[in-house]
């Protein structure tokens, strides 16, 4: 493995070869020792998807598992365990020759900073109301 130093990586980050990069290289934080995942996170998904199929049912995994906060952006709060049954049923979805998925996990701490503006629409069903 060439010296990360060199690549620009982190220590201990997987190789990248030819035109695949892991999808997680290991953070800062994650190389210290930060427990980030060990409990449910937000975890934000964006995806670009060139056929309108695929779009459609990226779109409705990621419906089911998060909240649509743009277009193509989702949020989503899961812990680990939940995250890698979400990933594995959205990369069974995509063509990855043609379409890009990305994840971010954002740790309690960071989430509580999180700032939004503007109008924010739900489609999801109404359960309840509580007056």
């Amino acid at each position: 493995m060439p010296d990360p130093r060199q690549s620009g990586l982190p220590p201990g980050a997987p190789e990248v070869t030819g035109d695949w990069f892991p999808p997680f290289i290991p953070s800062p934080s994650e190389a210290i020792g930060h427990r980030c995942g060990a409990l449910q996170m937000l975890t934000l998904i964006a995806y670009d998807i060139a056929d309108p199929k695929r779009l459609h049912r990226a779109a409705k995994v990621c419906e089911d598992w998060g909240l649509r906060v743009q277009y193509s952006v989702f949020e989503c709060r899961l812990d680990a365990n939940g995250f890698d049954r979400f990933w594995t049923e959205l990369t069974k979805v995509i063509d990855p020759k043609l379409d890009r998925i990305v994840s971010y996990k954002i740790c309690t701490k960071c989430a509580r900073e999180v700032r939004s503006m503007g109008v924010q629409e739900h489609n999801e069903r109404v359960i309840a109301y509580v007056c």
